[in-house]
């Protein structure tokens, strides 16, 4: 049994305690979305856009049943027409976080048609499970796929394969495998950011998401009591070395809380080690979101934070209160600065309703302020309300308690913000910095941008600002101009963090390219036609 091959945190955490880290994993190969036709006779996928088409496996039988050479020809042509309609009554079907068809975006699998039956089968599979809009993109499918004159009856299956974490290959082990992570933030306390972070993450798991709750105020944790997990204390895995996590109602649980020492009295540094050993060591596992609890302040702590793990997104809880704005606006910049995306603002506390009226005790305003000034796009309001608090103390979210309330379903719109915008955001993120062959530039695009333009590569890569490129004593450039080719070529370029893009040059050279840096360099302005012969 598990048991008997774990032990008990609090023995091996110590406060500045070593993160184990094992060697990187390579990055996972950049996967191209497009729709493929999966053939039920064992088969491999080919893709459509390439004009190779599997064949569907009734039409195959009988094309293989047939000595006619000729009629195998036509059943093919006409199983690629078919699929071609097919294809571009699905591609009236526009995904609202991408502005895409969902054919475009990948989403059409395992295409099959009987023509004989007038029969067509697929599925759709979407990029998370918590996907707001599976039902419609279902109702919609069935729609338009109906109305094609040969169609007489239409499957379709629904089914969800998250987005792969596009820094994997960058992080420690534990984070590896987590799709997005998620900060609750408000840099000042007792405004009801632990409230909103733990009922965001259930509200998550109700969408049909893989969740996990990092706890990350140490010296007043807040977990142990908003949930009530049957196993309160952490474990570790001896031979491993990590952390097991808890788990309450499906979602993983990581707190200081439960590493059966209370809370910590120990200086920032310490702090900030042991952080960063139960956020990267424990076994998290396949996430599709992370909530990480922030603690107050913008200090060690939260820098260690947004630089150990790549930040999706920020939500930030404020109250009604000029002075919650004051240190809201702090953590706002912060998140700025470290190029972390605020997708929305929750204003906690706002009203109450008596005797058939609305009353504001604590005034109106300072939500509506972060909006305007910080240009954050979605605010949601939390009434003051009784049974919000008593869950907080009686260990089970309201949004589990009562999923039918107004809190609930104020937390619900919030979830569908959360999952919308990390979607643009990872979208963005991917694409931002890409290598266009055809035109032998780099095409950047930087996120929360509507601005696009190209680069030459080996002006990209002589304005290298690291200790490789530049003295860092004197300043004085080290490589020269004629020391890269004129002719050279990116070999891979990816995404790190939210900030900037790793570039692998043909020497082996990998250079750190912040889209700040890139904004400033010198860009092409007419890119000449390639001839006949080069394309």
């Amino acid at each position: 049994m598990r048991s008997q091959t774990v032990h008990h945190l609090h023995s091996y955490l110590r406060p500045g305690g070593a993160c184990l880290v094992s060697s990187p994993r390579p990055p996972p190969p950049r996967l191209v979305c497009i729709a493929t036709v999966s053939d039920r006779s064992n088969q491999s996928n080919v893709l459509l856009w390439k004009g190779r088409v599997s064949h569907n496996k009734l039409l195959s039988v009988a094309a293989k049943a047939s000595s006619s050479a000729p009629q195998a020809e036509t059943e093919r042509v006409s199983e690629t027409s078919l699929e071609k309609e097919v294809l571009k009554a699905l591609s009236q079907i526009i995904d609202p976080d991408f502005g895409t068809d969902i054919v475009s975006c990948g989403f059409v699998k395992d295409l099959l048609i009987d023509e004989a039956l007038g029969e067509v089968s697929f599925r759709l599979e979407l990029t998370t499970p918590a996907c707001p809009v599976k039902d419609m993109f279902e109702k919609q499918a069935n729609e338009v796929v109906a109305v094609l004159p040969w169609v007489k009856k239409v499957n379709v299956t629904m089914s969800a394969q998250p987005a792969k974490p596009i820094f994997a290959g960058q992080l420690p082990p534990g984070l590896s495998r987590i799709s997005s992570i998620v900060a609750v933030s408000s840099c000042k306390g007792g405004v009801g950011k632990s409230t909103v972070a733990v009922n965001l993450a259930y509200t998550l798991a109700g969408m049909g998401a893989r969740v996990g709750i990092f706890d990350a105020d140490v010296y007043g944790p807040s977990l142990p009591t908003m949930v009530n997990p049957q196993s309160r204390v952490l474990e570790m895995d001896p031979e491993k070395k990590t952390i097991i996590p808890t788990e309450y109602l499906g979602v993983k649980l990581v707190s200081f809380g439960f590493a059966g020492q209370g809370r910590a009295i120990m200086r920032g540094p310490m702090v900030s080690g042991v952080i960063n050993q139960l956020l990267t060591t424990t076994e998290w596992g396949e996430l599709d979101y992370l909530v990480i609890d922030m603690p107050p302040g913008t200090g060690d702590i939260q820098l260690t934070l947004c630089q150990v793990a790549p930040l999706t997104a920020a939500v930030i809880v404020t109250t009604p209160q000029k002075l919650a704005f004051i240190d809201v606006a702090k953590g706002v910049r912060m998140f700025s600065k470290l190029k972390v995306p605020c997708v929305a603002v929750v204003e906690n506390m706002c009203h109450f309703d008596a005797d058939g009226k609305r009353y504001y005790p604590f005034g109106k305003g300072s939500g509506s302020q972060v909006v305007q000034q910080f240009g954050i796009p979605h605010l949601f309001d939390l009434p003051i309300r009784p049974t919000l608090s008593a869950s907080g103390d009686s260990g089970v979210p309201e949004v589990v308690s009562d999923p039918l309330s107004e809190v609930a379903r104020t937390f619900q719109d919030l979830g569908v913000c959360v999952v919308q915008q990390c979607a643009k955001i990872r979208q963005q993120v991917s694409t931002a910095v890409t290598y266009d062959k055809y035109l032998k530039a780099i095409r950047v695009k930087v996120p929360n941008s509507d601005e696009e333009f190209l680069l030459h590569p080996a002006t990209v890569r002589r304005n290298d600002r690291s200790a490789q490129s530049v003295d860092e004593w004197t300043g004085e450039q080290k490589i020269q101009f004629g020391d890269v080719a004129e002719d050279i070529e990116p070999e891979e370029i990816r995404p790190m963090g939210n900030y900037a893009v790793s570039i692998t040059w043909p020497d082996g050279f990998s250079q750190i390219a912040p889209y700040d840096q890139l904004e400033t360099i010198e860009r092409l302005v007419d890119v000449p036609p390639l001839s006949p012969v080069e394309v």
